[in-house]
């Protein structure tokens, strides 16, 4: 049994079992996959995929059970490398973080541009998705660090820690009748279509909770994960967008007004969080500080070692988080 073989199978599966689209992925050959593959199968007396013809059509039970455990191996023998580059240049490797597109857009951009300052030796690699998404790209060991605000309930093998605490503006176009409205209900709200993120992104819940505490109904004529897209449509003038305070740009919006809305909606807290039994190398600490300067290294460790998520929740319960 090779780790290349248990590469393959593991590589193959996350390619929709296409053996093509895996050899292009790995910039090796279809045939030589296959044939390792076999290999293994012949190696080990089972199946792990079953086929019709020369296709792959589906995993064999006792090969899901492979897989997981070839993943296993693949992130620890990953985890070995990474302590001994650690120890051989701390300051060289790779970062790799899963977020939505207002984290990446709004809150990550000096992060990044100061880590890279550090650390110029690092490649850094984004990916922009859902919460399901990022959940399970940091599950997987695709990525380094999940940072997301909905669907925590995905993250529960995860070791999440909180980072700073966020609330919502309403944006209008200049000359709206809201911006000559003095405090800011949830009834001058209702009476406009509204413009706004998708169900499960970027503190969504907390809009649709607050309107019906009230036994009120948002009405929501569109959504969008991408928060400039939301402005573009209020521009257009379709409706009153709601936005993190945080996507408002005096500068780039000058032809939006932001109203703040935080005392109409529960504060939102993003978090960032990564695998259980990650080693994190002295850049992957020094990230997680700068995103969250009260998650030092102690406090990481802290989290850590506790056992359960719920051990974690009361570990934060009393920490005082910033706002963004």
């Amino acid at each position: 049994m090779k780790l290349q073989q248990l590469r393959y199978i593991w590589e193959v599966t996350h390619h929709d079992l296409n053996v093509s689209a895996t050899a292009q992925a790995l910039f090796t050959s279809q045939p030589g996959i296959s044939k390792q593959i076999r290999l293994l199968e012949d190696e080990l007396n089972v199946e792990i995929f079953a086929r019709s013809g020369k296709h792959l059509t589906h995993v064999t039970q006792v090969g899901e059970v492979i897989i997981k455990i070839a993943g296993e191996i693949l992130r620890q023998s990953n985890t070995i490398k990474q302590v001994a580059q650690e120890y051989s240049n701390e300051k060289e490797g790779s970062l790799s973080i899963a977020t939505t597109h207002t984290q990446a857009r709004y809150a990550l951009p000096q992060i990044i541009k100061d880590f890279r300052v550090n650390y110029p030796q690092v490649t850094l690699h984004m990916n922009q998705g859902s919460p399901e998404q990022i959940a399970e790209l940091a599950a997987s060991g695709e990525v380094d660090f999940a940072i997301a605000t909905e669907g925590l309930e995905l993250f529960q093998d995860l070791v999440m820690m909180p980072c700073y605490e966020w609330n919502r503006a309403v944006v209008v176009p200049l000359g709206h009748p809201l911006c000559d409205v003095g405090k800011l209900t949830l009834e001058d709200v209702a009476q406009y279509p509204i413009v706004t993120y998708v169900f499960g992104f970027t503190g969504r819940s907390k809009l649709d909770e607050a309107f019906s505490n009230a036994g009120m109904s948002a009405n929501v004529v569109f959504t969008a994960t991408d928060t400039d897209v939301i402005k573009t449509y209020v521009r257009l003038g379709l409706g009153v967008g709601i936005v993190a305070q945080m996507a408002y740009d005096d500068v780039v919006d000058d032809d939006l007004v932001a109203i703040d809305a935080s005392h109409l909606f529960d504060s939102s807290v993003t978090h960032i969080g990564f695998r259980k039994g990650t080693f994190l190398r002295r850049y992957m600490l020094d990230f997680i500080q700068a995103f969250a300067p009260h998650l030092d290294e102690d406090m990481v460790s802290r989290a850590v070692s506790v056992g359960t998520r719920k051990e974690r929740l009361k570990l934060f319960e009393d920490l005082t988080l910033p706002f963004k």
